[in-house]
């Protein structure tokens, strides 16, 4: 199958390629992660997700089509919607940066693939800097730290962009032969927006990359039906396909 910006997210990709994002799913969820490879369930799109992309989309040259394709962000005079307007905040802070804007100024949505544990993995790099570096744009609510399963991270963490920086950097060795240094270029969609960029050590891609090996092909075998998925009962597609049952009231104790 040849990848390409058009056919990247469709079902045949989805099915045929593991991707961060997809990993990510089934870590959350493996019944859940399964649905949405199968493009049977989708998340909603909150104005949170729906600004982080409008301004993905803007630095890609793609918001003609991202705007044809959420009419919603927009009144009925055609203007944008008060709580989307953040999004255009964002790109000018951005854009008066220099320095962040050399960092975006490399070849755009770079689609490679390669396998990893005999998996095959699709990957799309929103700058991508032959020889030199790999870069994601981030747009997030802050830079603080984060409180997930019990503990407090940095948000690279908590979001899993260390473990996107392992994959696309083992997929680029693949592609090209060498080993480039993984950036992430960030802005916050906090009243001021605030801007970082970070580097990310060799030796925490070393570690996410093989935390990615050692489940990649589990989360394979469910796409292809040889193991079945297991439910987490709480992710918005195990309440949408969960079943009535009557529990006893003191269980609920256990959960206090």
């Amino acid at each position: 199958m040849i990848l390409t910006a058009e056919n990247y997210f469709s079902k045949e990709a989805s099915m045929k390629y593991m991707g961060v994002s997809q990993f990510k799913a089934f870590e959350e969820c493996e019944a859940g992660g399964l649905a949405k490879a199968k493009c049977e369930f989708d998340e909603e799109k909150t104005v949170a997700l729906l600004v982080g992309s409008y301004v993905d989309a803007h630095f890609e040259g793609t918001l003609d089509v991202f705007k044809a394709q959420n009419p919603a962000i927009f009144t009925l005079k055609g203007d944008l919607r008060a709580e989307y307007k953040k999004a255009n905040e964002i790109i000018n802070r951005i854009e008066s940066d220099s320095e962040f804007m050399k960092f975006l100024s490399g070849e755009k949505q770079v689609i490679m693939k390669g396998e990893i544990e005999g998996v095959p993995v699709k990957i799309k790099i929103d700058s991508y800097f032959p020889d030199e570096k790999i870069v994601d744009l981030k747009v997030m609510k802050d830079f603080a730290p984060i409180w997930k399963d019990g503990q407090k991270m940095p948000y690279f963490e908590a979001w899993g962009y260390d473990l996107q920086a392992a994959v696309y950097q083992e997929i680029v060795r693949q592609f090209t032969g060498e080993l480039l240094p993984f950036y992430i270029a960030a802005a916050t969609k906090e009243k001021t927006t605030d801007i970082q960029g970070l580097i990310m050590p060799q030796e925490f891609l070393d570690e996410r990359l093989s935390y990615f090996r050692g489940l990649v092909r589990h989360y394979d075998n469910i796409k292809k039906g040889i193991e079945k998925p297991i439910r987490c009962g709480k992710c918005d597609f195990c309440k949408a396909t969960k079943h009535f049952e009557v529990i006893n009231a003191a269980d609920l104790y256990m959960e206090v």
